[in-house]
């Protein structure tokens, strides 16, 4: 059921797998990856393991989706029948893609767009847009919808491990994780969204790649209300055995979760931090989510 005929958007940080966006009326905008003088589309044209090989050897940027290529998806969701669209995008603490949405969706006629800053990316944007997805199916309204998102995006919590600061401080988005330099001594810090900036933030330095796994699946599930339904979320960069870990980890500790959601982190995220991250989440629902 989706009477309102409504529309997702997010963008190609959401780490959505695109086999699950599929089932879904959700429409994602790339994110582009430059190489030198060669650019791509992060998840169409470009992959996280290119990115993980040519890292090392060249420098790496990455840039807003393009305004053609949003005006086109839009576009396309008009021509497929949606009339509203809800768009959920990477923190404005990272990147302008917001703002952007939200300013071409204010002059787009013939659609209804409400952008929501999710102030998180990865784990945490896309379980929020898979959860707008659910609702929909269940039919709920335009309306509720848009009376339960700030709610809902204010409870989901993800935390990342990384193995080196190497990347984040070569693109220059280190931001409040300075502190936690360290990583030539075995630290490995554990980061998150600064909910007040939406930058990325050290929440805890461990030392060791086995205690900083452990550490991120307690963290994240220290979250949970008794009480409450949720969900748990994982991901990893270039590492899958260690992604499944993980997994195991967060079930055990977590084992009466509604849904589990699973992502490899994108190329844009990847060219921030580098190979071998690791992400955990828990998603806390409200009776009526």
């Amino acid at each position: 059921m989706n009477d309102d005929k409504i529309a997702l958007l997010t963008d190609s940080c959401a780490d959505i797998p695109a086999e699950v966006a599929k089932q879904y009326p959700i429409y994602t905008v790339p994110f582009t990856i430059t190489f030198g003088e060669d650019s791509y589309q992060d998840g169409v044209t470009i992959f996280p393991d290119e990115v993980y090989r040519r890292q090392p050897e060249e420098d790496v940027k990455t840039s807003l989706p393009s305004g053609a290529v949003i005006a086109d998806t839009l576009q396309k969701i008009q021509d497929d029948g949606y009339q509203k669209v809800i768009a959920i995008l990477l923190s404005s603490g990272l990147s302008g893609c917001y703002q952007m949405v939200r300013m071409m969706g204010q002059d787009c006629e013939g659609l209804e767009i409400a952008a929501f800053d999710s102030f998180s990316g990865s784990l945490g944007e896309g379980a929020m847009v898979l959860t707008v997805a659910r609702w929909l199916e269940e039919g709920k309204s335009w309306d509720t919808i848009l009376d339960l998102m700030p709610r809902m995006m204010r409870q989901v919590y993800p935390y990342f491990s990384v193995d080196t600061l190497e990347y984040l401080k070569r693109g220059g988005r280190i931001g409040k994780i300075t502190a936690m330099a360290g990583t030539a001594l075995g630290i490995k810090p554990i980061l998150s969204f600064d909910s007040a900036t939406g930058q990325l933030a050290g929440t805890h330095k461990i030392r060791g790649r086995q205690a900083a796994m452990k550490k991120l699946v307690q963290v994240a599930a220290s979250h949970i209300d008794p009480n409450k339904r949720y969900n748990i979320m994982w991901a990893h960069g270039g590492t899958p055995e260690e992604g499944r870990q993980i997994a195991k980890m967060l079930r055990e500790t977590a084992p009466d979760f509604v849904q589990e959601y699973s992502g490899e982190i994108d190329c844009t995220l990847a060219s921030y931090v580098g190979p071998h991250l690791l992400g955990a989440a828990v998603q806390v629902l409200d009776e009526d989510m």
